[in-house]
């Protein structure tokens, strides 16, 4: 995420602000720019955008809930984000939980629009779109229960109890995952999606064989064995987590997902003007500068050079808080192979030519492997 400032005092403000606090303007989100603006009313309802002064924007219909800051061109409309929702769950009662929900998905859409990825609705779209089922389990309901977050032919379900923190740290745990954010949710499940638009069927296809194994393998049946016997010893040779040693469809979604992890990371390190060159140690490889924009880096090596010293300083950060691991994974030459794959599909959109990728230098990753273990 890029940082935004308000147009009319120079106050910096995130992503969901949706009122400067210095100033007291309003705030919204231009979604076709990529750009938060503060928003001066027109007297009518809707507002002019002082990024834009040419046009007047209204908020998108859920901004009544307090779920949405993007701008919209007519009053009442939905935003390209809120757009893909098919079932939200019950209010008032979820409203807390859709909130945090929309928080994350917002954060999703947005990181695909800058990669400039098909974004559809089914309603839009039906056949090859996006819909997402925000479902709650029945009152008093413990865990997970019948509801499973998952993906089926671009239809996208969540269960709302994972916007509850213990409730998910709880299933984190009991599920012996290192990581579990209803962000990752949502880009896990929407790289399910991207394989059916991008992979299947297209030129890259063959790359995707060769690089995750045959997508084919029954699926159901390589799953029951992963949840009976676990991941395979070496599983961290060849895999960004254990889950992803599971099937290739998972090894796709799981690498797809830290892929977005990357980029949408390192355009916040980019925009703090972030420099890392620790004061010790001999290894020249520690030291990064992220002075480039990931979402438009063709060369995935500068991508990957500078990712593996951000999350090790970050990493040390944090442990001097007491806090675990923001990135919590060992990436080890073969994921950094898989990563880069899913980095040429996504730039090509589908359309790259041939299972020719550049061979990655692994000594880097071999060098930190030990520093994030």
């Amino acid at each position: 995420m890029k940082l935004f400032e308000c147009q009319h005092c120079g106050q910096l403000i995130y992503f969901e602000n949706t009122v400067c606090e210095r100033c007291g303007y309003a705030l919204g989100f231009l979604p076709d720019v990529a750009q938060m603006t503060a928003l001066k009313p027109t007297g009518d309802g809707s507002f002019v955008p002082l990024a834009d002064k040419s046009r007047t924007v209204s908020y998108c219909a859920n901004y009544e809930h307090g779920t949405c800051n993007w701008l919209v061109e007519q009053p009442g409309e939905l935003c390209r984000a809120c757009l893909l929702n098919r079932t939200i769950p019950d209010l008032p009662e979820n409203l807390r939980r859709w909130q945090r929900i929309e928080v994350a998905k917002h954060r999703l859409v947005y990181s695909l629009l800058r990669l400039g990825l098909p974004v559809e609705s089914k309603s839009e779209a039906p056949e090859t779109g996006i819909a997402f089922d925000f479902l709650a389990p029945p009152p008093g309901e413990e865990g997970q229960g019948e509801i499973l977050t998952g993906h089926d032919n671009g239809e996208i379900t969540l269960n709302v109890i994972e916007a509850e923190d213990a409730i998910r740290e709880k299933i984190r745990e009991n599920m012996h995952e290192p990581y579990r954010t209803l962000l990752g949710h949502f880009r896990h499940e929407i790289a399910h999606y991207y394989f059916e638009r991008l992979v299947k069927g297209r030129p890259g296809y063959a790359l995707f064989l060769a690089t995750f194994g045959d997508e084919t393998a029954d699926y159901g049946e390589a799953l029951k064995n992963h949840y009976a016997n676990g991941a395979p010893q070496n599983w961290r040779d060849n895999h960004i987590t254990a889950y992803a040693s599971a099937h290739p469809h998972e090894d796709w979604a799981e690498t797809f997902a830290h892929y977005l992890h990357m980029v949408d990371t390192l355009e916040t390190a980019y925009a703090f003007g972030l420099h890392v060159r620790p004061r010790a140690g001999q290894d020249d490889n520690l030291a990064a500068s992220v002075s480039f924009d990931p979402y438009t880096r063709k060369d995935f090596e500068t991508i990957i050079d500078a990712w593996l010293p951000v999350t090790f300083a970050v990493n040390s950060i944090n442990r001097s808080m007491g806090i675990d691991d923001l990135y919590p994974f060992v990436i080890s030459p073969a994921v950094v192979e898989k990563l880069r794959v899913v980095h040429e599909i996504v730039r090509s959109k589908g359309a790259i030519a041939s299972s020719a990728h550049a061979a990655s230098e692994p000594g880097l990753v071999r060098r930190l492997a030990s520093f994030f273990a």
